[in-house]
């Protein structure tokens, strides 16, 4: 029996461990979302031992955050206590105090809930944490970032 010629067969595309293969499928690029912020406290947390906490990260809410503090009998007796119960789920690190919960927030000064509560609206409803101000010496506006930092810094 006569042979004829060999079939020719197609070589693999080539494939470059570099560049991929030659063709390649269209991937969706991978977006990332900051979910966690870092802050300052104006005053800070005084713990029991007298230890002062300023510097933490608060992550943003979750609809279960919110829910949650609903069902809190302390919250059902008095609902101006949610604030504190919200704010004990979603501070994820005080310093280096071991567990932030409803009872830390709730010890902490009156100035520092208040700083938290608009740093809690600013990451949640508007998403970042600047803030337009004017100096009051000469009327300059600028922005500054109220997730903490050195004073001069932005």
């Amino acid at each position: 029996m006569k042979r004829g010629p060999a079939p020719v067969i197609d070589p693999a595309p080539s494939f470059d461990p570099a560049t991929g293969p030659e063709v390649r499928a269209s991937r969706p690029e991978r977006e990332t979302m900051r979910t966690e912020f870092d802050f300052e406290l104006p005053r800070g947390y005084v713990d029991r031992d007298g230890v002062v906490h300023r510097h933490g990260s608060m992550r943003l809410a979750t609809a279960r955050d919110e829910l949650l503090p609903l069902y809190d009998e302390r919250v059902q007796e008095n609902p101006a206590f949610t604030t504190v119960v919200l704010l004990g789920r979603v501070i994820t690190r005080l310093g280096t105090v071991g567990t932030i919960n409803a009872q830390v927030v709730e010890n902490m000064f009156a100035s520092d809930v208040a700083f938290l509560q608009d740093f809690y609206r600013r990451i949640n409803a508007e998403g970042h944490t600047r803030a337009a101000v004017t100096c009051p010496g000469c009327s300059h506006r600028f922005t500054i970032d109220l997730a903490g930092g050195r004073l001069g810094e932005s």
